[in-house]
């Protein structure tokens, strides 16, 4: 399931208030991809903007990569900014949509569940 919402923020308000908002949830910002400048390194031109931000609840990391190391594949959560000025989307893959996907299913729940009303929460207040 994506969870998405609009903004109508600058690309740079969106930006602060994201870092904003996950310092206040707690959960740590591994990493800023800006994808038009990495495909522009690459010779490829992106018209539109997107930046894709790598978040991380290490507590709750930690509680499923114990359950089932195999989570790695799908860790860290991604948040995803992108379109044009004025016209800006936020959007994630649901962590409880995603963890579906490993066993014991009964063992990640409560993780996923924790993290993903923080970073749906975190969308919400950046938007």
């Amino acid at each position: 399931m994506l969870f998405e919402v609009s903004s109508r923020k600058t690309l740079s308000e969106i930006d602060a208030d994201l870092k904003s908002a996950a310092a206040r949830h707690k959960l740590g910002i591994l990493n800023v991809i800006d994808l038009k400048e990495t495909m522009k390194s690459k010779g490829v031109e992106f018209d539109g903007d997107c930046l894709i931000y790598e978040v991380c609840n290490p507590h709750q990391a930690k509680r499923v990569l114990e359950a089932n190391a195999s989570v790695a594949t799908a860790l860290p959560c991604r948040v995803s900014v992108y379109g044009t000025p004025g016209a800006y989307r936020l959007a994630t893959i649901s962590p409880t949509a995603m963890m579906k996907m490993f066993q014991p299913a009964e063992r990640l729940e409560d993780a996923a569940r924790q993290v993903e009303a923080d970073v749906f929460a975190v969308i919400a207040e950046a938007a």
